[in-house]
C-alpha cells in the first residue's frame, strides 16, 4: 500500500463470480501520518473508502475484461467502527450488487485481525480508458497485484 500515490491494494487473494477479496498492510512510515494526527497517525477515513473502491474497481475490470474503467461516483453508508494505523494487515473484500446502464455497484468491507474496520456502498461508473497510458498503467498493476488472469509478459 502506497497512500501518497493511491495504490491501496498490495495483492488479490480471492476472486470468485461476483465478489472479489484483497489484502493490503498499511506502510510504517508514510507523508500521510506526518499530518494525520502528529504522534498519533492514522489512516484517514476518506482513504479506506478509496480502498474499497479501489478493490471494487478491480472486481469490475476483471469481470468486464477491461472493457472498460471504472471510476468512482458515490459513496453510501460508509461506517467506520474502528482505526487504523501503521503497519496494520487489512483484508478488503467487495462484492457486485447491481450492474446496469454504465454503472456498477458495489458493497465493500475493510476488516483487520478479523475485526471489521469499515463498510460502504460504492457506486463506480464505467466507461472506455480515456486514454491508452491509462489502461497499459491498470493492465500492469493488474499483473503487480495478481490479478486472476494477468501475468508478467
Amino acid at each position: 500500500m502506497l497512500l501518497e500515490y493511491f495504490q491501496m491494494v498490495d495483492r488479490v487473494v480471492s476472486l470468485e463470480g461476483d465478489a472479489i477479496t484483497v489484502e493490503s498492510r498499511v506502510p510504517d512510515t508514510s507523508p500521510v501520518f506526518e499530518g494525520h494526527f502528529p504522534g498519533h497517525p492514522l489512516v484517514p477515513g476518506v482513504l479506506m473508502v478509496e480502498t474499497m473502491a479501489q478493490t471494487g474497481g478491480w472486481l469490475v475490470l476483471a469481470t468486464n475484461g477491461f472493457a472498460a474503467m471504472p471510476f468512482l461516483m458515490s459513496v453510501k453508508e460508509a461506517k467506520f467502527r474502528s482505526f487504523v494505523g501503521p503497519g496494520a494487515p487489512l483484508t478488503v473484500t467487495s462484492r457486485l450488487t447491481h450492474e446496469g446502464s454504465g454503472y456498477v455497484a458495489t458493497q465493500g468491507r475493510i476488516e483487520s485481525a478479523g475485526k471489521r474496520i469499515a463498510d460502504a456502498e460504492i457506486l463506480l461508473r464505467t466507461m472506455p480508458f480515456p486514454a491508452p497510458e491509462l489502461e497499459a498503467a491498470m493492465r500492469a498493476r493488474a499483473v503487480q497485484i495478481a490479478l486472476p488472469g494477468f501475468v508478467a509478459a
